[in-house]
Protein backbone atom coordinates (compact mmCIF):
# COMPACT_ATOMS: atom_id res chain seq x y z
CA UNK A 1 0.00 0.00 0.00
CA UNK A 2 1.21 3.17 -0.98
CA UNK A 3 0.23 6.41 0.90
CA UNK A 4 1.28 9.73 -1.62
CA UNK A 5 0.72 13.20 0.27
CA UNK A 6 2.30 14.74 -2.91
CA UNK A 7 -0.94 14.26 -5.37
CA UNK A 8 1.66 11.97 -8.35
CA UNK A 9 -0.22 8.84 -8.53
CA UNK A 10 -0.74 7.87 -12.57
CA UNK A 11 3.62 7.95 -12.90
CA UNK A 12 3.96 5.36 -10.69
CA UNK A 13 2.08 3.03 -13.17
CA UNK A 14 5.63 2.98 -14.77
CA UNK A 15 6.37 -0.06 -12.28
CA UNK A 16 5.24 -3.20 -12.91
CA UNK A 17 4.02 -4.51 -9.18
CA UNK A 18 2.23 -0.81 -9.31
CA UNK A 19 -1.01 -2.63 -10.02
CA UNK A 20 -1.15 -4.91 -7.73
CA UNK A 21 -0.68 -2.34 -4.85
CA UNK A 22 -3.51 -0.08 -3.29
CA UNK A 23 -2.71 3.16 -3.65
CA UNK A 24 -4.67 6.21 -1.49
CA UNK A 25 -3.66 9.87 -2.02
CA UNK A 26 -4.49 12.88 -0.05
CA UNK A 27 -2.64 16.09 -0.34
CA UNK A 28 -0.23 17.30 2.73
CA UNK A 29 -1.16 14.52 4.81
CA UNK A 30 1.54 12.69 6.86
CA UNK A 31 2.11 8.78 7.67
CA UNK A 32 0.46 8.78 10.62
CA UNK A 33 -2.55 9.99 9.30
CA UNK A 34 -3.06 7.30 6.69
CA UNK A 35 -2.22 4.70 9.08
CA UNK A 36 -4.77 5.68 11.51
CA UNK A 37 -7.62 5.89 8.77
CA UNK A 38 -6.29 2.88 6.29
CA UNK A 39 -4.32 0.65 8.49
CA UNK A 40 -7.40 -0.73 10.96
CA UNK A 41 -5.65 -3.65 12.36
CA UNK A 42 -9.10 -5.72 11.30
CA UNK A 43 -8.01 -4.68 8.02
CA UNK A 44 -4.66 -5.45 7.99
CA UNK A 45 -4.99 -8.76 10.32
CA UNK A 46 -4.09 -11.19 7.43
CA UNK A 47 -0.28 -9.70 7.69
CA UNK A 48 1.63 -11.18 10.64
CA UNK A 49 4.35 -8.11 10.07
CA UNK A 50 3.20 -4.03 9.46
CA UNK A 51 6.06 -1.90 7.78
CA UNK A 52 5.08 1.24 8.11
CA UNK A 53 7.81 3.14 6.20
CA UNK A 54 9.03 6.76 5.13
CA UNK A 55 9.34 7.64 1.24
CA UNK A 56 13.35 8.31 2.12
CA UNK A 57 14.71 5.16 2.74
CA UNK A 58 17.21 3.62 0.88
CA UNK A 59 16.97 -0.30 0.67
CA UNK A 60 19.95 -1.75 -1.13
CA UNK A 61 21.54 -3.75 1.88
CA UNK A 62 18.14 -5.05 2.92
CA UNK A 63 15.87 -8.32 2.76
CA UNK A 64 12.49 -8.11 3.68
CA UNK A 65 12.56 -11.87 4.35
CA UNK A 66 15.51 -12.02 6.45
CA UNK A 67 14.89 -9.50 8.01
CA UNK A 68 10.96 -11.02 9.37
CA UNK A 69 12.95 -14.42 9.95
CA UNK A 70 15.42 -12.78 12.53
CA UNK A 71 11.66 -11.21 13.97
CA UNK A 72 10.55 -14.69 14.64
CA UNK A 73 14.54 -16.00 16.29
CA UNK A 74 14.83 -12.48 18.52
CA UNK A 75 11.50 -12.57 19.51
CA UNK A 76 11.21 -9.27 18.30
CA UNK A 77 7.28 -7.65 18.79
CA UNK A 78 8.16 -3.85 17.90
CA UNK A 79 11.26 -3.35 15.56
CA UNK A 80 13.44 -1.03 12.81
CA UNK A 81 16.41 -1.96 10.31
CA UNK A 82 19.72 -0.29 11.75
CA UNK A 83 20.77 2.94 10.30
CA UNK A 84 24.14 2.92 7.70
CA UNK A 85 26.10 5.06 10.21
CA UNK A 86 27.79 6.71 6.76
CA UNK A 87 24.97 7.16 4.85
CA UNK A 88 22.02 8.16 6.84
CA UNK A 89 21.20 11.29 8.81
CA UNK A 90 21.24 9.39 12.20
CA UNK A 91 19.03 11.30 14.96
CA UNK A 92 19.39 8.78 17.57
CA UNK A 93 22.31 6.84 18.17
CA UNK A 94 20.44 3.57 19.57
CA UNK A 95 19.39 3.28 15.70
CA UNK A 96 23.19 3.37 14.05
CA UNK A 97 24.17 0.09 12.91
CA UNK A 98 26.75 -2.22 14.88
CA UNK A 99 28.98 -3.74 12.86
CA UNK A 100 29.13 -7.67 12.95
CA UNK A 101 26.22 -7.31 15.32
CA UNK A 102 22.49 -9.00 14.28
CA UNK A 103 20.51 -7.38 16.98
CA UNK A 104 21.09 -4.81 19.02
CA UNK A 105 18.10 -3.63 22.02
CA UNK A 106 20.29 -0.63 23.87
CA UNK A 107 22.34 1.92 23.52
CA UNK A 108 25.60 2.46 25.71
CA UNK A 109 26.38 6.23 27.14
CA UNK A 110 28.42 6.97 29.84
CA UNK A 111 29.01 10.77 29.18
CA UNK A 112 26.45 13.83 29.71
CA UNK A 113 23.13 13.74 31.93
CA UNK A 114 21.43 11.05 29.27
CA UNK A 115 23.35 7.61 30.83
CA UNK A 116 22.41 4.77 29.77
CA UNK A 117 23.50 1.77 30.68
CA UNK A 118 22.82 -1.67 31.19
CA UNK A 119 20.33 -1.32 34.10
CA UNK A 120 18.57 1.23 31.78
CA UNK A 121 14.82 -0.05 31.45
CA UNK A 122 13.55 2.68 28.87
CA UNK A 123 14.19 5.24 26.09
CA UNK A 124 16.21 6.54 25.19
CA UNK A 125 18.08 4.10 26.03
CA UNK A 126 16.43 0.90 25.18
CA UNK A 127 12.93 0.27 24.41
CA UNK A 128 11.92 2.39 21.61
CA UNK A 129 12.47 2.85 18.34
CA UNK A 130 12.56 5.72 15.50
CA UNK A 131 9.40 6.18 13.35
CA UNK A 132 10.94 6.40 9.70
CA UNK A 133 10.77 2.82 9.56
CA UNK A 134 8.83 0.23 12.23
CA UNK A 135 7.86 -2.73 11.92
CA UNK A 136 5.26 -4.02 14.16
CA UNK A 137 4.04 -7.66 14.88
CA UNK A 138 -0.25 -8.08 14.07
CA UNK A 139 -0.45 -7.70 18.26
CA UNK A 140 1.56 -4.98 18.59
CA UNK A 141 -0.12 -2.88 15.89
CA UNK A 142 -3.66 -3.91 17.06
CA UNK A 143 -2.15 -1.71 20.47
CA UNK A 144 -0.25 0.81 18.69
CA UNK A 145 -3.26 1.64 16.30
CA UNK A 146 -5.18 2.87 18.81
CA UNK A 147 -2.29 5.04 20.99
CA UNK A 148 -2.65 6.97 17.65
CA UNK A 149 -4.14 10.53 17.93
CA UNK A 150 -6.92 11.28 14.80
CA UNK A 151 -5.74 14.85 15.03
CA UNK A 152 -1.96 14.55 16.09
CA UNK A 153 -1.23 13.46 12.69
CA UNK A 154 2.55 14.03 13.40
CA UNK A 155 3.01 11.85 15.87
CA UNK A 156 5.64 12.96 18.03
CA UNK A 157 6.26 11.53 21.58
CA UNK A 158 4.06 8.17 19.93
CA UNK A 159 7.95 6.61 19.80
CA UNK A 160 8.92 7.18 23.18
CA UNK A 161 5.27 4.63 24.22
CA UNK A 162 6.26 2.13 21.85
CA UNK A 163 7.05 -0.17 24.84
CA UNK A 164 4.11 -0.21 25.99
CA UNK A 165 2.58 -2.35 23.32
CA UNK A 166 6.42 -4.48 22.95
CA UNK A 167 3.57 -7.58 24.19
CA UNK A 168 6.06 -8.38 27.23
CA UNK A 169 9.18 -6.92 28.47
CA UNK A 170 10.18 -3.53 26.05
CA UNK A 171 13.98 -4.17 26.89
CA UNK A 172 13.86 -7.88 24.99
CA UNK A 173 10.99 -7.50 22.65
CA UNK A 174 12.08 -4.24 21.02
CA UNK A 175 15.21 -4.30 18.94
CA UNK A 176 16.89 -3.08 16.12
CA UNK A 177 18.26 -5.29 13.32
CA UNK A 178 21.83 -4.79 12.27
CA UNK A 179 22.28 -7.29 9.92
CA UNK A 180 19.51 -6.09 7.67
CA UNK A 181 19.77 -2.08 7.58
CA UNK A 182 18.68 0.63 5.50
CA UNK A 183 20.07 3.83 4.71
CA UNK A 184 18.13 6.89 6.38
CA UNK A 185 18.42 10.01 3.60
CA UNK A 186 16.68 12.55 5.72
CA UNK A 187 15.26 14.44 2.55
CA UNK A 188 13.00 17.03 4.73
CA UNK A 189 9.91 17.02 2.11
CA UNK A 190 6.47 17.64 4.11
CA UNK A 191 6.19 21.28 4.26
CA UNK A 192 8.86 22.15 1.29
CA UNK A 193 8.08 22.90 -2.27
CA UNK A 194 11.14 24.27 -4.59
CA UNK A 195 13.78 22.65 -6.44
CA UNK A 196 16.07 21.63 -4.11
CA UNK A 197 13.80 19.30 -2.11
CA UNK A 198 11.62 17.02 -4.28
CA UNK A 199 9.17 14.74 -3.47
CA UNK A 200 11.02 11.65 -2.15
CA UNK A 201 8.28 9.12 -3.01
CA UNK A 202 7.99 10.06 -6.29
CA UNK A 203 10.14 8.56 -9.07
CA UNK A 204 13.31 9.22 -10.49
CA UNK A 205 12.39 10.35 -13.68
CA UNK A 206 9.30 12.25 -12.18
CA UNK A 207 11.70 14.60 -10.24
CA UNK A 208 13.62 15.34 -13.65
CA UNK A 209 10.23 16.52 -14.96
CA UNK A 210 9.70 18.45 -12.09
CA UNK A 211 13.04 20.24 -12.21
CA UNK A 212 12.47 20.96 -16.42
CA UNK A 213 9.08 22.31 -15.64
CA UNK A 214 10.36 24.45 -12.20
CA UNK A 215 10.53 28.44 -12.76
CA UNK A 216 13.22 30.17 -11.48
CA UNK A 217 11.13 33.29 -10.87
CA UNK A 218 8.25 31.42 -9.07
CA UNK A 219 8.84 32.27 -5.04
CA UNK A 220 9.90 29.66 -3.07
CA UNK A 221 7.97 28.19 -0.67
CA UNK A 222 8.63 26.25 2.58
CA UNK A 223 7.04 25.50 4.89
CA UNK A 224 9.04 23.22 7.44
CA UNK A 225 9.84 25.43 10.24
CA UNK A 226 5.70 25.51 10.81
CA UNK A 227 5.78 21.25 10.72
CA UNK A 228 8.78 21.07 13.35
CA UNK A 229 6.65 23.72 15.44
CA UNK A 230 2.99 22.03 14.92
CA UNK A 231 5.27 18.78 15.32
CA UNK A 232 6.38 20.00 18.62
CA UNK A 233 3.19 21.48 19.50
CA UNK A 234 1.57 17.79 18.95
CA UNK A 235 4.40 16.07 21.40
CA UNK A 236 3.24 18.02 24.06
CA UNK A 237 -0.60 17.59 23.53
CA UNK A 238 0.36 13.86 23.45
CA UNK A 239 2.25 13.82 26.46
CA UNK A 240 -0.54 15.99 28.76
CA UNK A 241 -2.72 13.49 27.31
CA UNK A 242 -1.43 10.41 28.09
CA UNK A 243 -0.40 11.54 31.64
CA UNK A 244 -4.25 12.30 32.07
CA UNK A 245 -5.13 8.81 30.94
CA UNK A 246 -3.20 7.35 33.22
CA UNK A 247 -4.39 9.23 35.82
CA UNK A 248 -8.00 8.74 35.29
CA UNK A 249 -7.49 4.96 34.76
CA UNK A 250 -7.23 3.66 38.19
CA UNK A 251 -6.90 0.45 37.32
CA UNK A 252 -3.84 0.73 35.17
CA UNK A 253 -0.85 -0.32 36.46
CA UNK A 254 2.72 1.18 35.16
CA UNK A 255 4.52 -1.47 34.49
CA UNK A 256 7.80 0.64 34.07
CA UNK A 257 7.29 2.43 37.21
Amino acid sequence: MLFHYDGVVDEWRDFSWSSRAVHVSSLNQTKWWFAKRFLHPDIVSEYNYIFLWDEDLGVENFDPKRYISILKEEGLEISQPALDPVKSKVHQALTARKTGSKVHRRFYNSKGSARCDANSTGPPCTGWVEMMAPVFSRAAWRCTWYMIQNDLIHAWGLDRQLGYCAQGDRTQKVGVVDAEYIVHLGLPTLGASNRNVLNADAPARLQKKELSNFNESEPKVDNRVKVRIQSSLEMQIFKERWTNAAKEDRCWIDPYR
